[in-house]
C-alpha cells in the first residue's frame, strides 16, 4: 500500500500581532510554515443527526416486532415519523439486520393471533403489507413451524 502525503506550504505574514490569536506569532519580516499532511483515503463518511435519528427509531420498532427493510424504512417515512426515504433508507441500511430472522418474529407474532395454513402465512409475510420477499417469508413461515 502506498501512502501519499502532499505537503502544503503556507506562507504567512502578518502585520501585527491579534490579541485573540491562537497560534505563535512571527515576525514580519520571517515568514511561518505550516505543513499538513492530505490522508491517501477519505475519512468514513458518519451518519448526519437525521439518519442517527432514524437508526434510533429503528432500533424501537424492532425492540417491539418483526420487520422487513422495505417495511420499517416505509414506517420511518410515513406521516407519522416523517423521515426523508433517503435518511430513513440509509439509517436501516447502516443497521446489522438479519431480515430472515425479523420473518420468523413476524410470523410467530401471527401466529399467536390466529391460525395460518403455510402458503396463508407466506402470502401475508410477502403481501403489500408486510413487504418481506418471498425467500424471506418462507424462511420465515417454515422457522416458526407451519410448513414442514
Amino acid at each position: 500500500m502506498i501512502i501519499v502525503l502532499s505537503t502544503v506550504v503556507t506562507l504567512i505574514e502578518e502585520s501585527s500581532p491579534k490579541k485573540e490569536d491562537t497560534f505563535t506569532t512571527t515576525p514580519k519580516s520571517s515568514p511561518r510554515v505550516v505543513t499538513s499532511p492530505i490522508p491517501s483515503s477519505p475519512p468514513t463518511p458518519s451518519l448526519t443527526i437525521a439518519q442517527q435519528n432514524a437508526v434510533r427509531r429503528a432500533e424501537r420498532y424492532l425492540e417491539s416486532r418483526g420487520f422487513s427493510r422495505q417495511r420499517l424504512i416505509d414506517q420511518l417515512s410515513s406521516r407519522h415519523e416523517q423521515f426523508k426515504i433517503q435518511d430513513a433508507t440509509i439509517g436501516v441500511d447502516s443497521l446489522n439486520i438479519d431480515w430472515d430472522r425479523q420473518a420468523v418474529r413476524r410470523a410467530e407474532r401471527y401466529l399467536e393471533m390466529r391460525g395460518f395454513s403455510c402458503q396463508g402465512l407466506i402470502d401475508q409475510l410477502s403481501s403489500r403489507h408486510e413487504q418481506f420477499t418471498v425467500k424471506q417469508a418462507n424462511y420465515g413461515a417454515t422457522q416458526a413451524g407451519v410448513c414442514y
